[in-house]
């Protein structure tokens, strides 16, 4: 009898374990934030010299929230629903009205799936690193935590907690694991970004207290608040400095070519797959679902000021001599598309922008990989030093001609539909006029031509002609099995998403649709 009763029970607990993993009740998000932070923290526990330990030990973590994230998803997600899924309010603070609201939407599940991919494969990508280990493995656990934390943030309090806790481990992992400027390039970049902080905070506040004795943080309160239109345009202003500083938009992106300069190749894979992203998706998230009125204002100068960052961060990254800040600066002309997509009001321009935002997620941190990974072989970074690294080296000389083809935006992979997207976006807007169409577009060909003029550079410089490079021996090992993992497990969805792009569009096209309905409403 007693036997049967604890076998009894030991089936009612598992059915109801599965009851509450098979149904919307049970804290999806909090858990996918919170999962990798209280995970990191038991790495302090791991004995010093457990290096191997420790770095298996984070890689299961990031796998496992990346399987967590994809099963919630596919299992919990309407695609077909534009409005907020899986929300979670919880009480927390009930004298500020600060609640811990999350919830997702086709506009952040993109994103979230990239930071779990690209997280899992930096820490892959980090496997050298053995000084400090246990801090190294926690910090980007603890990035991991914070840009999830954005992208699905529903307060925006929350929201700004959530993008200052990603602030110090980059500070960190940049002055600690950097190069011999690192110092140099961590205090610009926390000046930088604690500056542009301070007008989100500012934005955040002055929206919460706007119109109320009490604080109003709610993302879909403040959806549906009319402000003044000056006012409006205030928190604009100060919400596109913020976004501004981490898309980057020029002039306030000179910290990036210094960062990526120094920083440790799996940070730069961090930094240039979903750090960057995080800007853009505060300007459409924010900028244009918040505050419509100030954004069709603002919308032609963003177009403006996106034509100019395609073209200049293009013509300085021919000039630059190190590799990572020549890759650095090409980041920052294909972020020019994402401006123009997003000033462009229109759904397939926004739909493109989106798209640009995934693509160059993925084609960002595999170049700035495998950039990290020549240098592990010769130990040099300017590009006049190099030369005919195609021989001994022949696994990293493919992979790295495939993708900067991406980032040239070659048919077939994801930046040439992207950028193609964003043309149409530009075309098919019904804001402007045909012939300041036709001159956008015209200006942004000039953009794309100097594109292949400085990755095709690059690339003869590093692979093609004499040996130009002072070496012990010279004879290199080739990309290893890890590597070579890495990069193709980037490069399967370049291509995945250049031959069928309504991977991303079935995620964003009907909350593109939503957000541009209720923007033409207002």
């Amino acid at each position: 009898m007693y036997l049967f009763l604890f076998h009894f029970r030991t089936w009612v607990f598992l059915v109801q374990v599965y009851l509450v993993f098979t149904t919307n009740y049970f804290p999806w998000l909090t858990t996918v934030v919170v999962f990798p932070i209280f995970a990191g923290l038991l790495l302090f526990f791991f004995p010093h010299r457990g290096n191997k330990v420790m770095r298996w030990y984070t890689l299961c973590i990031c796998v496992l929230e990346l399987l967590l994230t994809t099963y919630a998803f596919c299992y919990h997600f309407e695609l077909d629903d534009p409005l907020m899924q899986l929300m979670e309010d919880y009480k927390w603070i009930p004298f500020l009205d600060f609640d811990w609201r999350l919830g997702i939407d086709g506009l952040s599940i993109g994103p979230i799936l990239l930071t779990g991919f690209i997280t899992t494969l930096a820490t892959l990508a980090a496997w050298p690193v053995t000084r400090d280990s246990r801090l190294f493995h926690f910090l980007m656990l603890a990035m991991y935590s914070g840009q999830i934390g954005s992208f699905s943030a529903r307060d925006l309090l929350l929201f700004f907690i959530m993008w200052e806790l990603e602030l110090i481990p980059v500070y960190l992992l940049l002055s600690m694991w950097g190069g011999k400027k690192r110092l140099y390039s961590a205090t610009k970049f926390i000046l930088y970004t604690a500056g542009g902080s301070i007008f989100l905070l500012m934005g955040v506040l002055g929206i919460g207290l706007y119109g109320s004795n009490e604080p109003t943080l709610n993302f879909e309160t403040s959806a549906n608040q009319s402000y003044p239109i000056a006012l409006e345009i205030l928190f604009y202003i100060g919400f596109l400095i913020a976004f501004a500083v981490k898309s980057p938009i020029i002039p306030l992106h000179t910290w990036l070519p210094d960062t990526h300069g120094e920083a440790h190749y799996s940070t730069c894979m961090l930094l240039a797959g979903i750090l960057l992203k995080m800007g853009a998706y505060g300007l459409v998230r924010i900028n244009m679902e918040l505050l419509p009125h100030a954004h069709s204002i603002f919308s032609p100068w963003l177009i403006i000021v996106g034509i100019i960052q395609i073209i200049y961060a293009a013509s300085t990254s021919s000039g630059q001599r190190n590799l990572k800040k020549r890759i650095a600066y090409s980041s920052v002309s294909h972020m020019g598309f994402i401006i123009i997509g997003i000033g462009s009001i229109s759904d397939t321009g926004l739909n493109g922008a989106i798209l640009q935002i995934i693509s160059h997620g993925f084609i960002g941190a595999a170049l700035f990989f495998l950039a990290g990974t020549s240098y592990d072989r010769i130990r040099l970074v300017y590009l006049d030093e190099m030369g005919g690294l195609a021989i001994p080296i022949p696994k990293i000389f493919t992979t790295f001609s495939i993708l900067s083809m991406a980032s040239l935006a070659l048919p077939g992979m994801s930046g040439f539909v992207a950028e193609l997207v964003v043309f149409f976006g530009i075309i098919t807007s019904q804001k402007y006029l045909l012939m300041t169409k036709i001159l956008i577009t015209l200006v942004m060909a000039i953009g794309m031509i100097l594109t292949p003029i400085y990755l095709l550079s690059m690339l003869r410089q590093m692979f093609y002609g004499y040996k130009l490079f002072n070496a012990p021996n010279s004879y290199f090992f080739d990309s290893g099995p890890r590597e070579l993992f890495v990069a193709i497990s980037i490069l399967i969805p370049v291509i995945g998403i250049g031959i069928y792009p309504d991977f991303v569009f079935s995620l964003s096209v009907d909350k593109v649709e939503a957000i541009l309905s209720n923007y033409f409403a207002r």
